[in-house]
C-alpha cells in the first residue's frame, strides 16, 4: 500500500447497488483510496452465513469499482466486510488502513466546486492538504467557508484561517483564482454550511469528535451528511486510537484484501 500522506475509506453498500459516480472515481484517483464493500446483515444472521451467500456476487462487483479506479491511475486497496454494524466496520477500517477522510457517497453528475467549512479548532492545514492533493489535477473551484461569531474579532480571526488554507492549498499546486474565501457572521453555522452546501457537487467537513461513529452520527456532520444532495468527504483525526474492539462477533471479513 503506498505510504501517501492521505487516504481516503469509501464504504459501498456492494450488494445495495449503491453506485460510485464516474465523477468521484475521476477525482479521487489522485489519492490512495480504501474501497470497503460491505454488507449489513439482520443481528439473526451470521455474518459468515451472509459471507457464504453472496461473497462471489459481491467480490464481482466489487472488483468492477476496483478496476475502475484502477484504469483511472488510481491507487486502491479493497476490503469486503459482512457485518451486523456497518458504523463500528468503518471506524475499525479507517483506523486500520490510517484513513484521515472517510467519503461519503451521494449522486455526483458533476463535480464543479467543493465547499469546505473551517472551524478555528480544527487543523485547517492537514484539511487543505488533503483537498488540494484531491483536485490539484482537476479544474475543480473551491469554497474556503468560515462562520464567524459576532464580536470585534471573529471575522479577523475566520479571514486569517482561510487565508491560510489558501496558503496551503497553493502550496499543492492548487492556483489562488480557484479559491473564494467567504467569513459569514452568524449564530447559526450548521444552518449557513447547510445552505451554502446546496450550492456546491462535493462537501469537506472536519471532524468533531475523537471518533468516526460519533463523527457520522453526532453532532453537526450527521445533520451535513444526511441532507446534503452531494458526496461528503468526512476528515478525521490523522491517528485515531482504536478502542479495543475488534469486530470479530459482528462482522465477516474477506481476508487477504
Amino acid at each position: 500500500m503506498s505510504n501517501a500522506p492521505h487516504r481516503v475509506l469509501l464504504p459501498v453498500e456492494i450488494l445495495r447497488g449503491q453506485m460510485v459516480p464516474e465523477t468521484i472515481v475521476e477525482t479521487f484517483s489522485s489519492v490512495p483510496v480504501v474501497l470497503l464493500g460491505y454488507h449489513e446483515v439482520p443481528d439473526q444472521t451470521a455474518p459468515s452465513q451472509a459471507r457464504n451467500q453472496f461473497e462471489d456476487k459481491a467480490q464481482d462487483e466489487l472488483d468492477d469499482l476496483v478496476t475502475a479506479f484502477e484504469n483511472a491511475g488510481g491507487d486502491v486497496t479493497k476490503r469486503l466486510v459482512f457485518t451486523h454494524d456497518a458504523m463500528k466496520t468503518f471506524e475499525r477500517l479507517a483506523v486500520e488502513h490510517t484513513c484521515d477522510s472517510v467519503l461519503l457517497l451521494n449522486p455526483a453528475p458533476v463535480l464543479e466546486d467543493a465547499l469546505v467549512p473551517i472551524r478555528g479548532d480544527v487543523n485547517v492545514e492537514h484539511i487543505a492538504r488533503l483537498v488540494g492533493s484531491v483536485v490539484a489535477g482537476t479544474d475543480i473551484e473551491i469554497t474556503l467557508l468560515h462562520v464567524a461569531s459576532d464580536d470585534d474579532d471573529g471575522r479577523a480571526v475566520g479571514e486569517g484561517l482561510l487565508e491560510e488554507a489558501t496558503a496551503t492549498l497553493e502550496e499543492t499546486g492548487v492556483h489562488r483564482s480557484r479559491v473564494t474565501q467567504s467569513v459569514v457572521v452568524d449564530d447559526d453555522p450548521l444552518e449557513v454550511i447547510l445552505e451554502a452546501a446546496d450550492d456546491h457537487d462535493l462537501v469537506v467537513l472536519g471532524e468533531t469528535q475523537p471518533s468516526v461513529r460519533e463523527l457520522i452520527f453526532g453532532d453537526a456532520s450527521e445533520i451535513v451528511a444526511e441532507q446534503a444532495v452531494c458526496p461528503v468527504l468526512v476528515v478525521r483525526r490523522r491517528y485515531l486510537e482504536a478502542n479495543g474492539e475488534n469486530g470479530s462477533n459482528t462482522e465477516a471479513r474477506v481476508d487477504g484484501q
